[in-house]
């Protein structure tokens, strides 16, 4: 099984390096990382390390964690609602701008879910109460 996951991180580092519209080499300069060593990555030929992920992460500006799940390193988590799916694929924010969104978000999901809002449209929210209205 460990072997099927080897071809898929490399398949999967690939994708993301295409769609970040980065050549192999960029990459190997950006994360620290030879080239053939990156390429035999790729290519599903070598196994990269937690460490080699980070690197490669931090070079794809994408989330470690994101290729540990591919690597099989960690267990991948419930999914991703459309928003956390479109800050985690924001390519012009950086890891901690990603991270404070996420939290902020899913703070006011866990405050809505506790008050028992779920997004009902046409009733106001606590928030809107005893504003006035301008105009």
């Amino acid at each position: 099984m460990a072997s099927s996951k080897v071809g898929s991180i490399g398949e999967y580092i690939r994708e993301q390096r295409t769609r970040a519209k980065i050549s192999l080499r960029q990459l190997a300069d950006v994360s620290g990382i030879s080239n053939p060593y990156l390429s035999q990555i790729e290519r599903g030929l070598r196994k990269p390390s937690a460490e080699i992920l980070q690197q490669i992460a931090k070079g794809l500006r994408i989330s470690a964690e994101a290729l540990y799940v591919q690597a099989g390193i960690l267990e991948e988590r419930e999914a991703d609602t459309d928003v956390q799916a479109a800050v985690r694929a924001d390519l012009l924010l950086t890891e901690r701008q990603k991270q404070v969104l996420l939290d902020i978000y899913e703070s006011f999901r866990k405050e809505n879910e506790a008050a028992g809002v779920f997004g009902e449209a046409g009733h106001d929210t606590p928030e809107q109460d005893g504003k006035e209205e301008v105009g």
